[in-house]
């Protein structure tokens, strides 16, 4: 919580900059802050690096770090070659065997278990190991039955697991975690004094589940099975599933291509999920059976189609979009992107001989399935995010990401003891940064100064009636966290009891996350010191608003509702025009060349000036008024500022704008949505579509 010195130089992101400052109090490190601020070319340089890692390091810190190291300071400068860096450190202190991939190998497992060992896979999207299991079984001439878990289903499988143990074969028991009760009774079945058939095997999978039974999986065999990554890899693994005369389905000249086109189409959906809410905004639980469903569907329409006039695209777009893979999508901005996908992919152009889908990735000409699968050998192995139709900073936001979620899972680790001699301890820990936030923590509002202050600027305006509620909910978030940061010192002075919400805020403070219960009634933060800057902030707007009239611009990241904001701007308009009705009049927006708030001097006509908004996935060309590209290594781009106002029409917008949703964080859901703001675009907006632009009001 307390102050940093200020970054020297504005190419530093925020992030970056503290994390420099916290490397700094690492003896080896002691001097990084004033080298960077006294050797400013140096640093620039190495960071716009394309590989930091394997440039030397200014300052010659090359000679002065060990392996963990240059580690620290990768994670610290550029937190998207983390892993890299980090699959070098653990080759160099474990041996290389330990970051090279490994392929899982079911006979292995198979050899492993005996009959009251059963071999447990925990999923993973697009991991099921069912058909793999069912292939060995056949291969091995056992028996076997599946059955998938379910309401009901208990009958069947104690049924079926009664007559392999005593005749022998395989039985697997598909999705355990929705028969959490029969998973204890197969437990105390494999656990009785009872004969079983040597060659029974129980195979389970289960999705993790905090109550699924401990017993079960300290006396199983635990494996996942991870789909290997790649367009490449995968396009490989869905034509080896077909079967040898799988071009021979169809006679129209036209099979092929598409047959290659839904292949590429459902392997660009599934790889496109690992760049999180900037690939889909819900990640969807894509596989090959949507595959199987669109190409049987493709054989019949093609079958059924008049020769002269050819396949109706649009009907295969329908039923691709609409029906097969867009059964599963409920994100109406996932839905625009996947027609988008078949608006650019499935027209007379995939029927020709030198179509690619980007360059490097076209269709294999071939008569069988072996020249198949010979022409995709021709596929590059690696793939850059041009390919899904994203911007070469997707592959560092895909980076960062994994990193980050690998690093919160060891931050979760239970700590080591910490209550030798000369450490401090935990509960001192918490107890000092307490006294610093209730030292900061703004006072509560006093309600009757606030009524007095709306009754002066109209207590009956939608804006001031929407200042009044967001006022409320910032006093209860004021009351909880004074409330629960003074039990805390209570409960470590030992006055009061440690419940267990305390104890998860004490741990929550100590590893510097936002309380449950805090998060609960404000809103999520990455860290409590970003959480808390922001409370700080936030109740200034309010105070500034409230007690000194209504300001000329509003930082809307600052909001609890920010679209009952927009909502209430709506009205004000409305209310202002004699005539106009709520329902027919439709929000529009301008984005301005105001950079800062400070140059506003004076609210508009009609309609508010919002700040705090950022785009990701493109940049903002302020000359040329439009989109523009992502400047490489900039993930997030604040927009000028917006004037949001209202019109009295319903009607259409220009074709040559990107309707861009705005969310209040990167996690892009129902929950978080704000509303959606019209963009100026030189290019097709279908381009700004695949590329996953956003506007976001909070990148912290």
């Amino acid at each position: 919580m307390n102050s940093v010195r200020p970054k020297p130089y504005t190419w530093i992101p925020d992030v970056i900059w503290l994390n420099v400052v916290q490397l700094s109090r690492l003896p080896s490190f002691k001097s990084l802050v004033e080298e960077v601020c006294t050797r400013e070319a140096e640093w620039k340089a190495w960071f716009e690096s394309e590989v930091p890692e394997t440039a030397s390091f200014p300052c010659g810190y090359d000679a002065k770090l060990d392996p963990f190291g240059i580690l620290l300071m990768i994670r610290t400068w550029c937190p998207d070659r983390t892993l890299s860096q980090a699959k070098k450190f653990i080759s160099a202190s474990l041996g290389p065997e330990f970051v090279e991939g490994v392929l899982l190998d079911y006979e292995d497992l198979w050899w492993e278990s005996d009959n009251r060992t059963p071999l447990i896979c925990l999923l993973s999207t697009s991991g099921d190991p069912s058909m793999q299991v069912e292939l060995l079984a056949r291969k091995k001439e056992l028996e076997y039955s599946s059955v998938s878990m379910g309401q009901g289903q208990e009958i069947h499988a104690r049924r079926i697991l009664t007559k392999m143990c005593r005749t022998g074969g395989w039985v697997m028991l598909q999705n355990c975690h929705l028969s959490l009760d029969f998973c204890y009774e197969v437990l105390e079945m494999l656990s009785e004094d009872n004969e079983i058939n040597e060659s029974f095997r129980l195979w389970i999978t289960t999705e993790i589940h905090p109550q699924f039974p401990i017993g079960l999986l300290q006396l199983s065999i635990k494996f996942t099975n991870e789909p290997p990554q790649g367009i490449k890899v995968s396009l490989k693994r869905t034509y080896a599933s077909l079967p040898d005369d799988i071009l021979e389905y169809s006679n129209a000249h036209q099979w092929q291509p598409l047959l290659f086109g839904i292949a590429f189409l459902n392997t660009i959906v599934q790889e496109r999920r690992k760049f999180g809410p900037l690939g889909w905004n819900i990640p969807y639980e894509f596989n090959q059976a949507d595959f199987l469903a669109s190409m049987k569907f493709l054989q019949k329409h093609l079958d059924d189609m008049d020769m002269k006039k050819g396949p109706c695209w649009r009907t295969i777009r329908f039923m691709l979009a609409e029906v097969k893979y867009g059964g599963r999508v409920t994100d109406d901005y996932d839905k625009r992107l996947l027609c988008t996908y078949m608006n650019e992919w499935f027209n007379e152009k995939i029927l020709h001989h030198n179509f690619e889908f980007y360059p490097g990735y076209r269709l294999p000409q071939c008569n069988s399935l072996k020249q198949c699968l010979e022409g995709i050998k021709l596929i590059p192995d690696d793939d850059c995010p041009q390919v899904f139709g994203l911007h070469a900073n997707a592959n560092i936001t895909y980076q960062i990401n994994t990193a980050n979620e690998i690093l919160d899972a060891l931050i979760r680790v239970p700590p080591q003891d910490s209550s030798k001699s000369g450490v401090e301890t935990k509960e001192s820990v918490v107890n000092r940064m307490a006294v610093e936030m209730l030292e900061k923590l703004p006072s509560e509002y006093i309600l009757h100064e606030v009524r007095r202050a709306l009754q002066e600027m109209g207590p009956l305006e939608p804006i001031n009636i929407f200042l009044r509620l967001e006022i409320d909910r910032m006093n209860k978030v004021i009351q909880t966290v004074r409330s629960d940061l003074l039990d805390l010192q209570l409960a470590i002075d030992g006055t009061i009891i440690m419940n267990d919400a305390l104890r998860d805020a004490l741990e929550a403070i100590y590893q510097a996350r936002v309380p449950v219960l805090w998060a609960k009634v404000s809103w999520e933060s990455s860290t409590l010191g970003f959480w808390f800057t922001e409370l700080m902030e936030r109740d200034q707007q309010f105070r500034r608003w409230c007690f000194k009239g209504r300001p000329s611009t509003f930082w809307i990241s600052g909001l609890f509702n920010p679209t009952g904001f927009l909502t209430a701007m709506r009205q004000e308009v409305t209310r202002a025009h004699q005539g106009w009705a709520l329902d027919s009049v439709s929000q529009r927006n301008k984005v301005t060349n105001y950079r800062n708030p400070s140059e506003v001097t004076e609210s508009p006509n009609e309609g508010v000036y919002i700040y705090g908004l950022h785009l990701e996935g493109a940049s903002w060309d302020i000359k040329a008024g439009c989109l523009k590209e992502s400047v490489p290594k900039i993930l997030f781009e604040p927009l000028p500022l917006l004037h949001v106002y209202a019109i009295n029409s319903t009607s259409g917008k220009s074709p040559d704008v990107y309707e861009c949703p705005v969310y209040k964080k990167a996690m892009r859901t129902d929950d978080t949505y704000i509303t959606s703001i019209d963009l100026k675009s030189e290019c097709n907006p279908n381009h700004w579509i695949l590329r996953g632009v956003a506007l976001l009001s909070d990148i912290k």
